[in-house]
């Protein structure tokens, strides 16, 4: 995959140029995240080891049952609830400087996070399954037809240009390099120069909501001069904006963000809260 990106067009027709995530970095990213796991697993062990001496209980089974418990709750819950927080990335995908999005450029959906982790049973943990079984005779052979079989999922990513596991290919997701950092504060305090030239009014401000402002923001870092030029068409045109100051299309792009972050926040803290340009707030 070339490291110049791809086409990703939002619904608002955006082009963010993404970049996809290598197989080499999401295999890192896994890597971290399995560490972390068994770290957890480690620790866990050893808690209730401790608990158990502490108490003077003598039931084996219990430690079993609750490391079970603990492994349960990490291996199906692990990925998913990290994935679905704002970041959209578990601890090994931030190191690697990852996230998950949707491939149709929308919101990340709880479907879509939750489709494409049950999917890690027959990518990851059923391989391992096999890997680690033994057996003679059609034992063996079905071991070992089944080892093939998985060996398909686990190769997937290698034959596809935007490296989807088939969970990505089930949920419609896809994993992409995070964009560099640039702390929303600098935008802001832009805009907020911008906005000594600029004034917009609250009808103005009402055509986009919170994930217009986010997509913003991601045009904003990129500064990519052609797609700055064509947001900030879109944008006048939707909101009827006539330029009578002849400011640069990053001018009143930063202008325009900082105004409606604004507003937006301001609505928060009387608890209305505008999720985008279709939600009458």
């Amino acid at each position: 995959m070339s490291d110049a990106g791809r086409e990703f067009v939002t619904p608002e027709g955006v082009d963010l140029r993404l970049k996809v995530g290598a197989v080499s970095e999401r295999a890192g990213a896994l890597v971290i995240d399995l560490l972390i796991i068994m770290a957890a697993l480690i620790l866990l062990t050893i808690l209730v080891g401790a608990a158990l001496w502490v108490s003077n209980v003598t039931a084996r089974s219990a430690p079993a049952v609750i490391w079970l418990l603990g492994f349960f709750l990490l291996r199906n819950f692990y990925f998913t609830g990290f994935e679905l927080t704002p970041a959209a990335a578990t601890p090994g995908k931030r190191v690697m400087k990852l996230r998950v999005i949707a491939r149709n450029g929308g919101r990340l959906t709880a479907d879509a996070v939750f489709g494409r982790n049950a999917m890690r049973e027959l990518e990851l943990y059923l391989p391992m399954i096999f890997m680690l079984s033994r057996g003679q005779g059609v034992d063996a052979w079905v071991i070992s037809l089944g080892c093939l079989w998985s060996l398909v999922f686990l190769l997937f990513p290698l034959f596809n240009r935007d490296h989807l596991r088939a969970g990505d290919l089930i949920a419609g997701t896809m994993v992409v390099r995070a964009p560099k950092p640039i702390l929303a504060p600098d935008l802001s305090r832009d805009g907020a120069v911008a906005l000594n030239e600029l004034r917009f009014t609250d009808e103005q401000l009402s055509a986009y909501g919170i994930k217009e402002l986010q997509v913003l923001e991601s045009v904003l870092r990129s500064n990519d001069r052609k797609t700055l030029a064509e947001v900030a068409r879109r944008i006048r045109g939707k909101i009827g904006w006539i330029d009578e100051v002849g400011v640069s299309d990053r001018a009143f792009l930063t202008g325009y963000y900082a105004a409606l972050r604004g507003r937006l926040e301001r609505q928060m803290l009387f608890g209305r809260r505008r999720a985008d340009k279709f939600d009458a707030g």
